[in-house]
């Protein structure tokens, strides 16, 4: 069963940056697309970025330009940068596993904590 741990959430002013983090056990990472979603009160949980094995990257275009998806293979570990940060992009963040193709959720069978980010304007 794969395990994900999300981490770097916090506070921040409209305009700041935040670095999230999310590691991730088993040995499939590497083969896998991984995936940014986050859900905020009220609303459904949405994908905001996705980054294949290969490195190939998609964003939702709410975050087109602000967000950057990376990921180390090493380290099992999937990150996103979070720039120009706005007030609406208030949520719990979660990684999980995304579609090889197109954009779309394709999650694990689990999810982690999330990791909550708060942005006051």
């Amino acid at each position: 069963q794969v395990h994900l741990v999300e981490s770097g959430g916090g506070l921040v002013q409209a305009g700041g940056s935040l670095r999230l983090s999310c590691v991730v056990s088993g040995s499939i990472f590497s083969l896998s697309t991984m995936g940014w979603y986050r859900q905020a009160p009220g609303k459904q949980r949405e994908l905001v970025a996705t980054i294949t094995g290969g490195n190939s990257t998609n964003y939702a275009a709410s975050v087109k330009g602000r967000f950057i998806i990376s990921r180390d293979n090493a380290k099992n570990t999937v990150y996103l940068q979070m720039n120009s940060l706005k007030p609406e992009d208030t949520a719990v963040y979660y990684c999980n596993g995304a579609r090889n193709s197109g954009f779309g959720p394709a999650p694990f069978s689990s999810w982690g904590q999330g990791t909550q980010v708060t942005v006051s304007s």
